[in-house]
């Protein structure tokens, strides 16, 4: 059998940690044979949760790890000084090699300094967007950056392009990516500054299938594969739309329970009903991966249910078979063999 693919899973890490993260955790392992899970936070609080299911023990081993990193924390004094918080230790584990890939439902702030820090930075790279895919009508595209750097300079841009670009063909199965820069117009000429200067730089690449300026109300209409911007804008878009969607679902079900007349109908589009929305759950495709890293650190939404930690495990086990940092490194990577890391916060 092939080696699995080994995930660090911060298990105190969210709103709802530990109960959803540890019950996700069983059930990635239960539907994906080539997964192991390491659980890293408070042993006999993982052991006690863990006790509830059934699941392939082999597949599930515990790291203790006695601290925690909350969200009000400064991030960077928070993982330098608690080396014995979940995050710190799972993503040590991830820079030494113990483990393929980092999880996490917590500090986003603490996600981002330690990815950069602690597993390292490819050489050349020079920032790390994150990354996460969102529903469109034709499929998924990827949103990067959407909030790793809310400040970003023209040649940051292209390589959040170009890291999109892989991340599409190699873990979705898009062949030729299109990439667009979010605008607010598809004329050349339009856009601020920093997309003006953008934009003939995406132009001349021939290693991206670059499709010009995308406006925000064409992005859920799936028209472009990977959708580039500077964290500001990537985040407003996430939060619109993920707000967005929580009301028309809401409003959806108001209309549908209003009449008696309403609620047949309603019973006899359930199925369909259910099949489409689903579709539309950013749950349902996991967490936005930190791309960039000589490993793969994901961040997952902060009330992460076990639906949404499962896929995120899923996910990175197709990251990580696809080698997504080796291809990162070959295309952006500029250090010479044997001299692969850069960490700490030179660049950023």
């Amino acid at each position: 059998m092939e080696q699995r693919v080994r995930v660090a899973l911060d298990a105190m890490g969210g709103d709802n940690a530990p109960s959803e993260i540890i019950k996700g955790a069983t059930e990635a392992v239960n539907a994906h044979p080539e997964l192991a899970v390491t659980l890293v936070g408070r042993e006999e609080v993982i052991r006690g949760e863990l006790a509830k299911y059934t699941y392939p023990e082999e597949q599930i081993t515990i790291v203790n790890a006695t601290e925690e990193i909350t969200c009000d924390e400064a991030p960077v004094e928070a993982v330098r000084k608690k080396r014995d918080s979940s995050i710190t230790v799972a993503m040590n584990l991830v820079r030494h090699g113990d483990c393929d890939a980092f999880v996490s439902a917590g500090s986003t702030g603490a996600v981002l300094v330690g990815g950069t820090i602690l597993v390292g930075r490819i050489r050349g790279v020079e920032r790390t967007p994150l990354a996460p895919l969102i529903p469109t009508e034709t499929g998924v595209s990827l949103l990067i950056d959407c909030g790793a750097n809310v400040d970003a300079r023209s040649s940051q841009l292209v390589q959040f392009a170009v890291m999109g670009s892989i991340y599409m063909k190699h873990v979705v199965g898009i062949e030729n990516p299109r990439v667009g820069i979010v605008n607010i117009g598809v004329e050349e000429e339009k856009g601020n500054a920093l997309v003006k200067e953008t934009y003939p730089l995406l132009k001349a690449r021939d290693d991206i299938n670059f499709v010009g300026s995308v406006e925000a109300r064409d992005i859920p209409k799936g028209v472009a594969d990977v959708i580039v911007c500077e964290a500001f804008v990537g985040n407003v878009i996430l939060k619109l739309y993920e707000g967005l969607a929580g009301t028309l679902l809401s409003k959806i079900k108001e209309g549908l329970m209003s009449t008696a007349r309403s609620k047949v109908g309603a019973a006899l589009a359930k199925p369909a009903l259910k099949k489409t929305l689903k579709a539309f759950d950013t749950a349902e495709y996991g967490g936005a991966p930190m791309l960039g890293l000589n490993g793969l650190v994901v961040k997952t939404h902060g009330n992460s249910t076990s639906m949404e930690i499962r896929n995120a495990l899923a996910q990175c086990i197709a990251f990580v078979r696809e080698d997504i940092s080796g291809k990162i490194r070959d295309n952006l990577g500029t250090a010479a063999a044997g001299n692969k890391t850069e960490t700490g916060n030179g660049g950023n």
